[in-house]
């Protein structure tokens, strides 16, 4: 029985490669295996390479230094922060909140079978995160410095404890997440903010990593005698993967310690976890008048709250806005800097407001929130074709959100690039009227995508949202545009100006504009009501 359910959890971990979500069928047996050899060389040539490179950049210089044990502390943080990180959410899903639970504790199948089931699927999912950090490091001191019984051992122990780390670290902040997800209202911005957040913090430590690196290994003796005095047991951690013997007995006991205890601890609760149902925040009646909406902004609050309730479609689809408003926070904090410097490698501001004009397209791209509208309604599109409303209505509704999203971000950076960057009126003005009219035109143009070819049958709505070839055409498309924009005033812009430039721009995407707008109220309106 154990088995089967290990061989059942271990399926669900790898479900994606042997089940096509998008067709709703078994893969082949050449499509899977592909699959898993891409997502291995994914795992060991790019994040393997990455910490590979960083051992030996750290390795050579601490081994001089006989600081060899704090070369394992700084890698056994970084697969801890990595693995758990890469689990803690599986474990929320898979342990606490998993969809079968009731199934298999109404069967004859002993509770400990199912938590054993359970926590080897987070325990593998730590340690291939954890691994991908640690297996280089361990490889690259064992072969740049003298080879030892002790210090294999000890490399060999670290990867082992500190994936049993991230397994007992992972379940303890999963039944946090599981505790503070069922109080939490808005749960989906508040998702979308610490993916935000995550994703900061990410690109400023992969720009800072160099800096980073060169500052640690200037100071290694100083942060060296600064963990001795202050974090002994993360000096202890350091000296078992460098081979000291009795650091090794001292660690081995409290992590196997903390791990029986973890097990003790869940093999008492684990019944009551996985058969409570978390209450969600109550909110507060209070009696107030309901107020008669419009048709349309029915349907366009509709929309915004089929777009707000999901934090893939916001995170992937209106990442731009996120992006839009920093650059006009940059532009207020940096433009003067900026400007002068352009000025200085450019010939004038015309060049620099068609750049500008170009730059926001090519953000405003970013957003393709019409792009998959259509395929998220999926099999509840009946309830939009019969709502007492013309086709045309529940399109428009769609196209709003797209312009209220993305547009109003885009006027506020172009007025702040305007004003930064100093063109002439004419410039100024055409710079910020193109940028609104292609945010237009790139709405309709992925409604029209989605129109042509919805994907109705999806089974998870990541599919449409991050899997489709409209969502994929709309944001190349968009930066097409924005390089034909840019690119082509240095072709054409010696002889035309800038304001005769972007005034031509401005009139062939109005034309646009106004064509495919046209056609999505006659022929889109039809195409809808026949899906």
């Amino acid at each position: 029985m154990l088995k089967v359910l290990l061989k059942k959890q271990l399926y669900e971990l790898n479900r994606n490669f042997f089940y096509d979500q998008k067709k709703g069928v078994r893969r082949s047996r050449a499509s899977s295996i592909l699959l898993v050899a891409a997502y291995a060389l994914l795992m060991i040539l790019v994040l393997g390479g990455m910490f590979t490179g960083m051992a030996l950049m750290l390795c050579s210089a601490f081994a001089e230094l006989d600081l060899g044990w704090l070369y394992y502390v700084i890698f056994s943080l970084l697969a801890v922060t990595l693995g758990v990180f890469g689990s803690v959410f599986n474990t929320y899903s898979s342990l606490y909140q998993a969809k079968d639970n009731d199934l298999l504790l109404s069967m004859p199948i002993p509770v400990r079978y199912i938590m054993t089931a359970r926590l080897l699927g987070v325990y593998l999912m730590g340690l291939m995160f954890s691994g991908v950090v640690m297996l280089p490091a361990v490889v690259v001191y064992l072969v740049m410095t003298p080879l030892t019984f002790t210090g294999v051992l000890g490399g060999i122990l670290l990867l082992f404890l500190i994936s049993v780390v991230v397994l007992i670290l992972s379940c303890a902040l999963g039944w946090c997440v599981a505790k503070i997800s069922g109080k939490l209202k808005n749960k989906s911005f508040i998702t979308v903010i610490l993916s935000l957040v995550f994703f900061g913090a990410y690109y400023f430590l992969v720009n800072q990593m160099s800096e980073l690196l060169e500052e640690l290994i200037a100071n290694a003796l100083t942060v060296g005698a600064a963990i001795q005095n202050s974090a002994y047991p993360v000096y202890l951690l350091g000296q078992a993967g460098a081979g000291d013997p009795l650091s090794m007995l001292i660690l081995t006991a409290a992590v196997l310690g903390l791990f029986a205890l973890t097990w003790w601890v869940l093999s008492r609760s684990f019944l009551r976890i996985v058969t409570t149902k978390t209450a969600a925040a109550r909110g507060r009646y209070r009696d107030k008048e309901a107020r008669a909406r419009s048709q349309s902004g029915a349907l366009v609050g509709r929309e915004f709250r089929r777009f707000c309730a999901s934090p893939t479609y916001m995170l992937n689809c209106g990442l731009g806005t996120v992006v839009l408003l920093v650059a006009a926070g940059a532009l207020v904090i940096k433009g003067g800097e900026l400007r002068d410097t352009m000025l200085s490698v450019l010939p004038g501001a015309g060049l620099l407001a068609v750049l500008a004009a170009a730059l926001v397209c090519m953000i405003a791209s970013m957003n393709d929130i019409t792009a998959p509208s259509v395929s998220l309604e999926g099999k509840t599109l009946w309830i939009a074709q019969s709502l007492p409303v013309h086709p045309w209505q529940v399109l428009r509704a769609k196209l709003t959100v797209h312009l209220l999203v993305t547009g109003i971000p885009v006027l506020l950076c172009c007025v702040c690039a305007a004003v930064i960057l100093r063109p002439s009126f004419a410039a100024g003005l055409l710079m910020t009227v193109l940028p609104l009219l292609y945010t237009a035109l790139s709405a309709c143009f992925g409604l029209f995508l989605d129109l042509r070819r919805p994907n109705l049958t999806w089974t998870s709505e990541a599919i449409p949202i991050k899997q489709s070839t409209n969502v994929l055409f709309a944001m190349f498309g968009g930066w097409g545009y924005a390089l034909v924009l840019g690119g082509g005033f240095f072709l054409l812009g010696g002889f035309l100006g800038a304001e005769l430039y972007l005034l031509l721009f401005t009139v062939l995407t109005a034309g646009l504009l106004a064509w495919l707008y046209s056609y999505l109220k006659r022929k889109g309106s039809v195409l809808f009501a026949e899906l």
